[in-house]
């Protein structure tokens, strides 16, 4: 009888338990402070950022002249992406597809305000405001996602969802670090389009750049690209980043945003390879469009660089993000160091359809998934994997034997890839 009731007991109490731990938001579950997770030694606490080059054994001298020579080939050198208008204003282009893009334009601005660069990020913030980013109707405060540089036609008036979000980041960044009376007010234009946002509430079929209900980020944020998601496009670090800069009210549902991202990448990452698809649904699944089947391609490329950026910056999700890491760089190294291709199915075989890179349909051992699978050994342990660092140490910013050349993509996820792994792609915090 007694043993009886003291069974009933612990099922009733074990019952409570798991409703309790079902019906907890997910941002309890991740902790939103360095406290509530355990002991948090991400570097936005800390101060301290890894430099997996010097761990490597390369000088700190060399570190700064592979930075200074990346930088020096993307910007500046024979086949550079940026290109100046005039004393106040630039951009950059995806020169193979003869456009310029919010995408390219945002990182351009990422990488002037890590490495101090005032000049050239307000020269791209100036170009981009005036060509790209609508000052009334429905879309106010968004920009176009794709313009020619030649005739300064848009080629679409929509946004990409990943380019404001750089935007905001970049300006929030640059506000503290520069401040907001050197010419640009960087924290009210960041302001600007995050209000904007609030604002869209499907007039003119414009929605907020996530959808609110589902508390992720949009493909795209108007029409049928407000219900499904781009993986690369989660980025549960700059999500944070809102929550403690942005100041406009929204706090907690941006710190539920990160968490909610790092949900959803256990669910759209595939549980043997690591692999994701370019496309997904906010459960996770799989999402294919008229232009494409799903598989890993070169959206998703992004991906193991964005959950290293969170795992540096804020560590939240440490276990399943160093489980990931390991899984992702072993099914790469089980096709050949030296030799994997850039796009899969995610179970890691061959796709039928290869998605095509500028006028070339063929797959490469492309420098951009090099790059980006080399940061995640911030994350994973195992020793071996530093043989990903020294790979892209080794690797040549440079056409391919047969001639294709992306300076683009590949040179911005390069040297993306260099800071990382430098230590040099920080939060950057308010001047003190």
């Amino acid at each position: 009888m007694n043993n009886n009731i003291n069974s009933k007991n612990s099922i009733k109490w074990l019952l409570r338990l798991l409703v309790v731990f079902f019906l907890l938001p997910v941002a309890t579950i991740f902790g939103q402070n360095k406290n509530s997770a355990g002991k948090n030694n991400g570097a936005f606490y800390t101060g301290k950022y890894r430099n997996l080059f010097a761990e490597a054994g390369y000088s700190k001298d060399d570190i700064d002249k592979k930075i200074e020579k990346a930088y020096y080939d993307v910007f500046e050198g024979p086949n550079h992406v940026y290109f100046d208008v005039d004393d106040t204003t630039a951009y950059v282009s995806d020169v193979k597809n003869k456009d310029a893009r919010t995408e390219g334009l945002s990182y351009g601005m990422m990488i002037a305000v890590q490495l101090n660069k005032k000049a050239v990020f307000d020269k791209i913030w100036r170009w981009s405001k005036k060509y790209l980013q609508h000052q009334d109707g429905p879309r106010e405060g968004y920009f176009a996602w794709s313009i020619n540089p030649k005739t300064m036609k848009q080629n679409s008036p929509g946004s990409a969802s990943d380019g404001e979000l750089y935007f905001i980041t970049g300006l929030l960044f640059a506000s503290n670090r520069w401040g907001n009376t050197t010419g640009i007010n960087y924290y009210a234009e960041a302001r600007k389009i995050l209000d904007a946002m609030w604002k869209k509430d499907g007039t003119g079929n414009i929605y907020n750049l996530i959808n609110t209900a589902h508390k992720q980020i949009t493909f795209v944020p108007e029409g049928d690209g407000y219900n499904w998601t781009d993986p690369s496009y989660h980025l549960p670090a700059f999500m944070e980043i809102w929550a403690l800069y942005a100041k406009d009210g929204h706090e907690q549902f941006y710190k539920d945003c990160a968490d909610t991202s790092r949900a959803f990448l256990h669910r759209a990452c595939n549980p043997v390879t690591g692999l994701n698809n370019d496309y997904a649904e906010f459960s996770g699944a799989p999402h294919p469009t008229p232009w494409m089947p799903p598989a890993f391609r070169y959206d998703s490329w992004r991906v193991p660089m964005n959950i290293a950026m969170d795992y540096g910056w804020f560590g939240k999700d440490k276990a399943w993000q160093e489980d990931y890491a390991k899984r992702f760089q072993q099914l790469l190294r089980s096709k050949g160091m030296d030799e994997y291709d850039d796009q899969f199915n995610t179970d890691g075989t061959k796709p039928d359809f290869i998605l095509q890179a500028g006028p070339v349909k063929k797959l490469r051992h492309s420098i951009g998934l090099v790059s980006t699978a080399a940061t995640a050994s911030l994350v994973n342990k195992e020793k071996n994997s530093v043989d990903f660092v020294h790979a892209i140490w080794n690797a040549k910013l440079a056409p391919y034997a047969d001639g294709y050349f992306d300076p683009y993509f590949d040179g911005l996820m390069y040297l993306f890839s260099l800071m990382h792994l430098s230590g040099k792609y920080q939060v950057i915090q308010p001047i003190k």
